[in-house]
């Protein structure tokens, strides 16, 4: 009796290890912000949503960048391998196979763009299926083992959810995706360089050609820079479009010199042990400072601050 028990107890434990193997492999954290993402597109539309459809919707959106993930994982499983920031994943650590991985990945693809097809409009399922294809082919297989500049042009992939939770509601794209697009497109460069930096000895390992290894430490610390300086004609574009209030303006004027602060800190500091902490530092913040800044479009639209800065 106690044996059965004991083997009913380990195949519990084994079922849960499978199923929470299959949830990293749609690299949660990753999806986590993407759905949060495509959400301040899809509610900050001048378009009232059902519940229905704008949950489906959403649901869609995840899976297909848990989709994207698990291809991702299944391509660069050998370099994952090679690299302690990854190689706890399910397929190096041996708890998930490479073919049932791709297998995962690509049902999981055509279900979410068929769930959101389905649940809302063409417009939105081919933009997802194409976030998915060019994050995949464009970025996992042609760019990042090639090009330094695999996180620039590969950015757009990360960039495109609020842009389908716009479509979502909208059946259209508009002025005001693209600014909240080319937002997270011009954020991505400064947040993959400044983890390049103090991982440097993986990429370097694993033989990936970020900007540190092909280009130096001093240049990219410089390309940080630019790119941070480049985040404040987007960061206030909102306002000018009509889209932000002046709280906005503010508040993300203020996040904004921040981070163009400690990128500055970092280019200036060349001790080698200080630098990666600094980079760090800069890795960190510029994931609150993504967050923060969808957060004041997404309280600036639903509370209507426009208009009721007009009133005083």
């Amino acid at each position: 009796m106690s044996q059965n028990i004991l083997k009913n107890k380990s195949s519990q434990i084994d079922l849960s290890v499978y199923i929470k193997s299959f949830l990293l492999l749609m690299k949660p954290r990753v999806m986590s912000l993407v759905l949060f993402t495509a959400m301040v597109g899809l509610l900050v539309a001048p378009v009232t949503v059902s519940f229905t459809t704008a949950s489906l919707s959403l649901l869609a959106v995840a899976i297909g960048s848990g989709a994207a993930g698990a291809l991702n994982m299944w391509y660069e499983s050998d370099v994952d391998a090679l690299m302690s920031r990854t190689c706890l994943r399910p397929i190096p650590t041996g708890k998930i196979k490479r073919e049932q991985a791709l297998l995962f990945g690509i049902i999981l693809s055509f279900i979410s763009i068929v769930m959101l097809y389905l649940s809302s409009n063409l417009i939105s399922a081919l933009l997802l299926a194409a976030t998915i294809s060019f994050y995949f082919f464009i970025y996992t297989i042609w760019l990042k083992r090639k090009t330094a500049q695999n996180i620039v042009i590969g950015g757009a992939a990360g960039a495109l959810p609020p842009v389908i939770g716009w479509a979502v509601a909208m059946n259209n794209i508009s002025l005001e995706p693209i600014v909240m697009f080319l937002i997270i497109f011009i954020w991505t460069p400064s947040h993959f360089w400044a983890l390049s930096l103090y991982k440097f000895k993986d990429y370097e390992k694993a033989k990936i050609p970020m900007l540190p290894i092909t280009a130096g430490i001093e240049k990219t610390k410089l390309n940080i820079l630019v790119y941070a300086f480049l985040m404040l004609p987007v960061v206030i574009a909102p306002f000018f479009i009509g889209f932000g209030s002046v709280i906005y303006l503010v508040l993300s004027l203020g996040m904004t010199t921040y981070y163009i602060q400690l990128c500055y800190l970092l280019f200036k500091t060349k001790a080698v042990s200080k630098s990666n902490l600094i980079a760090r530092k800069v890795f960190v913040y510029s994931i609150f400072y993504l967050f923060f800044l969808f957060l004041f479009i997404l309280f600036d639209n639903l509370f209507k601050l426009n208009e009721i800065m007009s009133f005083f």
